[in-house]
């Protein structure tokens, strides 16, 4: 009898250690869920969640190497790239709680060379909230012609070109704009204080937090096996070779079984290492800012109505996903492999299962309320813009409307209602257009897992416009990059970029497009216009004179 006790004590024991938040029933979607795009014989995911401190669900699936079948298990290494951010921070947290830095120092105090002519302070909370104004190093690389992945940078190459950079994307603690390069420059800044390297740094960091298997990588030779190598699909698998050496922004290699454990550690407030008031924080939002969405390496985020604090990494195949819920205090953390997976939707998808939302949908709308005004192809053409800069374009191509979008095919549009269209290939995204108050058109695009948003037809009288004022070629000295525009006809030009020849749309008599880049000017005085600010997402209003 007392034996049979035992017994029932331990199973009741193993039961409530292992999964015991969860039903049969949910276990059996969360397995559905996270093998859903892990087809045979391909590169797949690592998902797992912690619930008040405790590992109530952690799956494995797919290959972590094709060539040698090796199955993706516990120690498998994946890239999670930018979910590195939050221990970035978390170091430097360290050494604010030490006393050997503070959040309101300039940056300058630790790294001189930078930005020298800028007045107003650029403080260390700039950087962890992205709110800094610094421009991203490697739209940088882009604007010159690199591709980063390809060039072997390191975090000297970084600073090296940031030492270069005379002006600030706007000024530092005005307003968020995400950047890697706050975070790159955080790891000089520890570097500094420390008088060690970064990566042995947050080593020992690791070690303390009971994280063996995670580690920053600045030597790229040097990655510790077993990696779960990643993949691209092009109607085969196929690996590539990893060449970087830049960190701290990202390039954290870490197994699920370590990320799982850094969860638990947050929702217990419990280390042997590091305080319970550090901890917490960690996960607040920065004092004395007025950035609402960003932290300690943590956005702000809501789904369905429920708050949650989250971050995704993503370097090429390689992605990674991490969501802690307030409600139900679980965190959903997604890793993988294959090119082919999307883990946000996968870790929303399991967040649902928790929290009993599998049947919700967005508050959001995804289908107009009602049919409008009829519209033709013809009342449709032209270009339509976000508040934020967006760019759609639609033409008619034989009788066929088209959606033109940077980085994108172009995609034949298919009339579904009187004003109303939708993708060919994709019927839930749906346009909607209608005039707004100003009589102007606007298209409103739907879409299932997006909130619905507006852009608005650009619309200009260019009649008096000299469009041959804008010729000539343009030099940046922080970045040593020219181009040349030439006006091939009214309001179109040709931009010569180096080896690239792009065609310029001029919208306004102030502003030109150009792809992605935004392309702003004025006359000066003497009614020349001798200088063009160049903006494209993480930098903005980088200067060209005229040469």
């Amino acid at each position: 009898m007392k034996s049979n006790i035992i017994f029932l004590v331990f199973l009741l024991s193993s039961m409530l250690t292992f999964g015991q938040e969860i039903t049969n029933s949910q276990r059996e979607q969360l397995n559905k869920i996270t093998t859903q795009d892990v087809p045979k014989k391909a590169p797949g995911v690592a998902g797992g969640i912690v619930k008040d401190g405790k590992i109530i669900y952690a799956k494995y699936a797919g290959y972590a190497n094709l060539k040698d079948s090796m199955h993706i298990g516990k120690s498998s290494r994946f890239n999670i790239a930018s979910n590195g951010k939050q221990f970035t921070a978390f170091a430097i947290l360290i050494l604010e709680e030490k006393g050997k830095l503070s959040l309101e120092d300039d940056i300058r105090k630790y790294l001189p060379k930078l930005y020298k002519n800028i007045e107003n302070p650029i403080k260390i909370k700039h950087l962890l909230n992205h709110s800094s104004g610094i421009r991203d190093v490697y739209r940088l690389w882009s604007l010159q012609g690199y591709t980063w992945w390809k060039q072997q940078y390191n975090n000297a190459d970084a600073m090296q070109l940031l030492e270069k950079q005379e002006d600030l994307n706007f000024t530092s603690g005005s307003k968020y704009l995400y950047s890697n390069s706050n975070y790159i420059v955080l790891t000089q800044i520890i570097e500094k204080v420390t008088e060690t390297s970064f990566v042995d740094v947050t080593n020992q960091m690791f070690n303390d937090l009971g994280m063996p298997n995670t580690s920053f990588v600045n030597d790229y030779t040097n990655i510790e096996e077993p990696i779960a190598k990643p993949y691209f699909n092009f109607d085969t698998w196929t690996t590539y070779d990893w060449t970087c050496n830049l960190h701290g922004d990202g390039n954290l290699f870490s197994t699920l079984e370590d990320q799982l454990h850094w969860e638990k550690i947050l929702q217990t407030k419990k280390s042997k290492n590091f305080s319970k008031e550090i901890i917490i924080k960690s996960q607040e939002l920065i004092v004395n800012t007025n950035i609402e969405n960003y932290g300690y390496g943590v956005e702000f985020m809501e789904h369905k109505g429920e708050k949650y604090r989250y971050h995704a990494g993503g370097t090429g195949a390689w992605k990674a996903i991490t969501a802690r819920f307030e409600t139900g205090n679980f965190t959903v953390v997604t890793l993988t492999n294959s090119g082919k997976i999307d883990p946000m939707m996968q870790t929303l998808q399991m967040a649902d299962v928790l929290l009993n939302k599998t049947n919700e949908k967005e508050s959001f709308p995804i289908v107009p309320e009602k049919i409008g005004a009829k519209v033709t192809n013809q009342d449709i053409l032209g270009i339509y813009r976000t508040k934020g800069g967006y760019i759609m374009k639609f033409e008619e191509r034989e009788g066929n409307l088209y959606m033109i979008r940077s980085g994108r095919n172009d995609i034949k549009l298919v009339r579904e209602a009187d004003n109303i269209f939708h993708q060919w290939n994709d019927a839930p995204f749906k346009q909607e257009f209608t005039k707004n108050k100003e009589g102007i058109m606007q298209i409103t695009a739907y879409y299932p897992s997006v909130k619905p948003f507006t852009l608005t037809r650009i619309e200009s009288d260019l009649s008096k416009f000299d469009f041959a004022m804008l010729n000539g070629s343009y030099l940046n000295s922080e970045t040593n990059v020219s181009f040349t525009i030439k006006n091939i006809g009214k309001e179109n030009y040709e931009i010569i970029f180096g080896e690239d020849i792009m065609k310029g749309l001029l919208v306004y008599e102030n502003e030109m497009l150009v792809d992605d880049y935004n392309l702003s000017f004025e006359k000066d005085s003497n009614g020349k216009i001798n200088e063009i600010l160049v903006t494209t997402d993480r930098i903005q209003n980088v200067r060209f004179v005229r040469k």
